[in-house]
This record gives C-alpha cells, sequence and structure tokens, in this order.
C-alpha cells in the first residue's frame, strides 16, 4: 500500500442540501454515488462518520483519509456533516428555499438524528452494509438512529469518547450548561464582529486558541474559520444547549439490543464522559466491547490525533473485514 505522500488520496466534497440545511459531505474513494440499487459496481460497505459538536466535515478530513488507506482503498469513508453546521459556498443559502419543510426543528437534536438517517435513505444503496464510526455526540446520534431504523445493515458501530448520558452533570457539563442554555446569546454579538476580520487574521486566532498543542491538524485550523459564521455558531450552540438538556440517562435497552454490533472507547481525561461513566457500562454490560484508552487521546482527538485513532480502528475491524 502506498503511503498518502506518494499517492493522493481521491477525496469528493460537495455542499447540497438535506432535510433542507446546508450540509457538507466529503468522500473519500472513487465512489461518488451509492444510491443506485442497481449498478454492479457498488461496495459492499461504506463507512459513515457521524461527527460530534462542532459537527464539520472538514474536522474530519485527515481522519478519513487514513482511515480510507488503512483499508487498503477497498471502501468509501464518508462524513456527513450536521445540518447548518457549514458555511455554505457562495450563492447557497444555509436552508432551501422550498414552501415544503421536510423536517421540523433541523438543527436541534431529534433533527440531527432524522437528518442523517435521510441523508442514507436519499444516498446509499439500501443493500450497502454499513460501519458507522461515531464522535462525541455522533454516538447519541448513532444509537438513536440505530433504535429508529432496524432495517439499516449496521455491521459495527464505533462509539468514540461517547456522550450518551448525563452531559449536563459531567465536568465540562456543569461549566458549559448555563452558558449554553440562558447566555448563548451573548456569543453572538462577538462572533459577528470577528467575522468582519480578515481570513489571514481570523486563521491566527485560531493557532493562538490551539496553541498548547504541539502538532496541530492544519485542516482543523481552516475548518475552524466556519466558527467566525454568525448563523454557524447558532446552530451550534443551539444543537449543544439540546445536548445539555436531553442527553441525560444512558439507552442501555437499545444497547442491549446491538451489544454485539458496538464498540465503547472512552477516554482517561475526558470532561464531557468522565472514566466513572466507563466503570459504570463496563459493570453493566461486561461482555461488550468496551475499551479505556491508554494512549492519552483528547476527547477533540480530530485535531490532533486523526492517524492514530484512525490506525487503531482498522486494527478492531480486521476480523469483521475478513468475513465479509
Amino acid at each position: 500500500m502506498k503511503s498518502m505522500s506518494e499517492e493522493p488520496v481521491p477525496l469528493h466534497e460537495e455542499f447540497i442540501y438535506c432535510c433542507g440545511a446546508a450540509t457538507h459531505v466529503l468522500k473519500c474513494g472513487p465512489w461518488k454515488d451509492l444510491s443506485k440499487d442497481e449498478s454492479k459496481n457498488l461496495p459492499r460497505l461504506l463507512f459513515m462518520i457521524i461527527p460530534g459538536n462542532p459537527g464539520l466535515a472538514g474536522y474530519y478530513r485527515t481522519f478519513i483519509q487514513a482511515l480510507y488507506c488503512g483499508l487498503n482503498q477497498q471502501y468509501p469513508v464518508w462524513v456527513v456533516s450536521h445540518a447548518g453546521h457549514c458555511k455554505p459556498p457562495s450563492g447557497m443559502e444555509m436552508t432551501e428555499d422550498t414552501d415544503i419543510k421536510e423536517l421540523e426543528d433541523v438543527f436541534g437534536l431529534n433533527g440531527q438524528v432524522e437528518h442523517k438517517l435521510n441523508f442514507l435513505k436519499k444516498n446509499v444503496s439500501k443493500d450497502i452494509k454499513l460501519i458507522l464510526i461515531a464522535h462525541s455526540i455522533g454516538c447519541y446520534i448513532t444509537l438513536e438512529m440505530m433504535k429508529r431504523a432496524s432495517e439499516l445493515q449496521v455491521l459495527r458501530s464505533v462509539l468514540l469518547f461517547p456522550t450518551i448520558e448525563r452531559m449536563a452533570q459531567s465536568p465540562q457539563g456543569k461549566l458549559m450548561t448555563p452558558l449554553l442554555c440562558k447566555l448563548r446569546y451573548i456569543l453572538y454579538m462577538p462572533v459577528y464582529l470577528l467575522s468582519f476580520l480578515p481570513e489571514g487574521a481570523k486563521a491566527s486566532l485560531v493557532r493562538f486558541a490551539l496553541r498548547g498543542m504541539k502538532t496541530c491538524d492544519e485542516s482543523s485550523i481552516i475548518t475552524s474559520l466556519n466558527l467566525f459564521s454568525v448563523d454557524c455558531i447558532a446552530n451550534i450552540l443551539y444543537m449543544a444547549s439540546q445536548e445539555m438538556m436531553k442527553v441525560v440517562e444512558r439507552d442501555s435497552t437499545t444497547i442491549k439490543q446491538n451489544l454485539k454490533k458496538l464498540i465503547f472507547y472512552y477516554g482517561t481525561g475526558d470532561s464531557w464522559c468522565p472514566q466513572h461513566y466507563y466503570d459504570e457500562i463496563k459493570m453493566d454490560f461486561p461482555d461488550g466491547d468496551i475499551r479505556l484508552c491508554e494512549k492519552g487521546l483528547r476527547h477533540a482527538f480530530v485535531l490532533d490525533a486523526s492517524k492514530e485513532m484512525a490506525a487503531m480502528i482498522t486494527d478492531w475491524l480486521q476480523d469483521d473485514l475478513t468475513k465479509l
């Protein structure tokens, strides 16, 4: 297998409307259309990334490229942004100009679940098996997808740093809940003012904010420029406020029903899902594949450890892939 530096990884980028909301899709591999059931060239399997919050596809660019290469370029690897978290290109609005409203509150937490199911329904053949790789709140969304659409051919779901319970009670949740639920509108004005800065100045601010990292993925810096858009920030913070209120009890019923399909990966110093959450779920599901990070990776692993995480996941899934 050639390294990424020797051979460019095919990466296709799309901005589409899904459930009437602007959506950014990154597709790794030569497959751009997986919706045609009758096509003989469809792959047997799609790896789909369900992001955390902010749900910007660009944060996962390096991750999906590394995963695609780790899989010997045999399977498509796609990441779908959350509805309304990306800044649409020029000429495209945040919401589709139509009289038909596909979904109420698409930017809310429930809306984001339906948004992903709608994307799969319209863009992926029902004959294609799925490996869902979810991050942070994406893990809650993935469990909800498996609960609501049992017909999906989910071979495996990998849940990374899963925020699937008691978010407001977590150390970070206690800090952020008052801000997100009561004071988030105050943040809009400074973001609006900063949006007038030149792109270079914005990039410098992002680098300053991430200065504590030894190595920071350059694509993360570019992607973070979306956060200077008031529309994006409003949708990101609105979804986050709903997370604090709605992600309370762990859905142990759905976990039990799908336990053999799930891999959980918890962090040791994760202030969104502290280690005692890991201890408790491990106790409740002793037969589950529930792992604790031994590498000291941060919750936001996409900022500096995308390749390392992709290599681990590739290793975890080898048995599943050999059975295909």
